[in-house]
């Protein structure tokens, strides 16, 4: 009989996973560069969309019924929870095959052929997650033996964890990222604010990953998921705080990347036990893996040279395996540190080793095959250019958002400060200007100047402040980046020291010809000054000539602006 409770449960929870795609392609996005934002949004929206057809085509047969079964005709009734629909069900086990094969993505990123992308995230979700997924699942010979991997830590993130280490691996590393004496360069990402928000998705969305996982909320099911919802936010919270004070320490400041990986390495590691250990044993766990992926992030780039651009290998791989075997630990009924004795900690030790061999071969043999088809990498010139453009022909993620103006209906329109299109003023209605020849310099012998001001963006406002108050007003601003001769503070980045640190600058670009220099000089400097490096450079420059566009004038009478009455 199906029941409603359970019913609604299991499909929020779907809903749920479902959007912990948005999650990991923002924290892909974030943690990569600019010019390949685009192609890791196309990577994350098609793994999820030829899963979903392919696993319906035969990955659930393999999973939960042990063999081929195309289109889900057989009967499951045997394996289904109590109270829920097959279709239900199908669509719950689905998303969470989504989310092994879009792991892969973020090892691999910047630098692999969005067609074979399609192809392997197509193997994964059609046999190496199905039949790995039985053995622990779908009543193979792990669930057997009593393995416990509640919610996913090795069928779903160890399993997207190894393929991820295979294919990086074999795909080698990005332009730029080791010298060549194999010293670890940092590549930092674009956006740590995308990358931010997609780790507080995928937190949230955890709660329908493991809570979820419950399949009811009935009887002595809803008592479990309370515990579940704890241990999940519990472990997360720990490791987060645990990876900080570790960076910390080791970097000699709070890593901000590093620490968004602890947070989502506690979420990995308490995925198998998160049912079964008490709120104590659940922040151990955290704890636990917010120090170990620090340490198999910087192993995999520093030590194995495998380039793995968000982490995944340490996140997924290495915290799926410790959650996993550290359940056979803390259980508070059969934990070896609870009297359980050492046979569910083999149990679990086991499903680990044999889950990695599966993998492992596997991958290799589907990269390989891929690889030796249609190639896994882009040429240099498309990786240098960018995937976003070489692979999808877009020229920037981030295209502007003002209205587009094309030569064709710029004829009678020009666009105001606020982007709305407006029909050019009258002659007769313009502020009215006295015509000058290009030639005509009333003020021959006045010398223009130009002053460049690089400085702190924080200081930006105080100095346009005081160059008002001097009389300039008219200037031209850009963000910019760059450093001085001490080439920026040293810094680290995943635990990488960044050799040349380039950081956020303002540069303010004045053209004088009344307000003389010095005072100019003065003012920027009292207003910029706080006597630490960084506080800016000032460039003085003498200009040959200005011509205002409107009224032809030059010179010192193209600087001066017009009293409006």
């Amino acid at each position: 009989m199906i029941s409603s409770v359970n019913m609604i449960w299991v499909l929020f929870g779907t809903a749920l996973v479902f959007f912990m795609q948005a999650g990991f392609a923002m924290v892909e996005a974030g943690f990569t560069r600019a010019k390949n934002a685009g192609n890791i949004i196309m990577k994350n929206l098609l793994d999820l969309s030829i899963g979903t057809p392919l696993y319906w085509f035969l990955g659930f047969g393999i999973m939960f019924g042990g063999g081929v079964d195309f289109f889900i005709h057989g009967d499951y009734s045997s394996v289904l929870p109590e109270g829920v629909s097959l279709w239900a069900f199908v669509i719950f086990q689905t998303v969470f095959c989504a989310t092994s094969a879009t792991i892969v993505s973020g090892a691999m990123a910047e630098r692999t052929k969005f067609s074979a992308y399609c192809i392997y995230s197509a193997v994964i979700s059609l046999l190496i997650y199905p039949i790995s997924g039985h053995w622990i699942w779908g009543g193979g010979f792990l669930s057997q033996m009593g393995f416990h991997d509640f919610a996913g830590s090795t069928a779903v993130h160890m399993v997207g964890g190894v393929a991820a280490f295979i294919g990086a691996k074999i795909l080698g590393p990005r332009i730029g990222k080791y010298s060549q004496d194999g010293k670890a360069k940092a590549i930092p990402g674009h956006n740590i604010t995308i990358g931010a928000l997609g780790v507080f998705i995928l937190w949230f969305c955890w709660f329908g990953f493991n809570g979820g996982s419950t399949v009811s909320m009935e009887g002595e099911a809803a008592e479990t998921a309370g515990l579940v919802f704890m241990n999940t936010n519990l472990a997360a919270a720990t490791a987060t705080v645990t990876t900080m004070i570790f960076t910390w320490f080791r970097y000699k400041k709070p890593d901000v990347s590093m620490t968004l990986n602890g947070a989502l390495a506690g979420l990995v590691a308490i995925t198998a036990g998160c049912d079964v250990v008490s709120p104590t044993g659940a922040a151990i766990i955290g704890i636990c893996a917010g120090i170990v992926v620090t340490l198999a992030i910087e192993f995999v780039d520093t030590k194995l040279k495998v380039d793995d651009p968000v982490g995944a290998v340490g996140v997924h791989g290495f915290c799926g395996a410790l959650g996993t075997v550290l359940t056979g630990l803390f259980a508070t009924e059969n934990g070896l540190f609870y009297g359980g004795g050492a046979k569910f900690f083999g149990v679990q030790l086991l499903g680990v080793v044999v889950v990695i061999l599966w993998v492992a071969v596997t991958a290799t043999i589907t990269f390989k095959i891929v690889d030796k088809t249609v190639g896994l990498r882009v040429s240099k010139r498309e990786e240098i250019e960018g995937l976003d453009s070489a692979e999808h022909g877009l020229s920037n993620a981030y295209a502007d958002f003002l209205p587009s103006i094309t030569p064709d209906n710029m004829t009678n329109s020009v666009v105001n400060v606020l982007g709305v299109a407006t029909k050019d003023v009258p002659v007769d209605e313009a502020i009215p200007i006295n015509m000058a020849s290009v030639q005509a310099d009333t003020h021959a012998g006045t010398v223009l100047t130009k002053v460049d001001i690089i400085c702190k963006q924080s200081k930006f406002e105080e100095l346009k402040t005081a160059m008002n108050d001097i009389g300039v007003t008219g200037m031209t601003v850009t963000q910019v980046l760059g450093c001085g001769i001490q080439k920026g503070a040293t810094e680290y980045y995943r635990g990488v020291p960044v050799d040349v640190q380039l950081l956020p600058k303002m540069r303010v670009e004045i053209v004088i010809a009344k307000v003389p220099v010095t005072d100019v000089v003065n003012a920027a400097r009292k207003v910029l000054y706080t006597g630490h490096i960084g506080d800016g450079k000032i460039f003085i420059y003498d200009v040959r000539d200005a011509v205002k566009v409107r009224t032809g004038e030059t010179g010192y009478d193209a600087m001066q602006g017009i009293d409006i009455v």
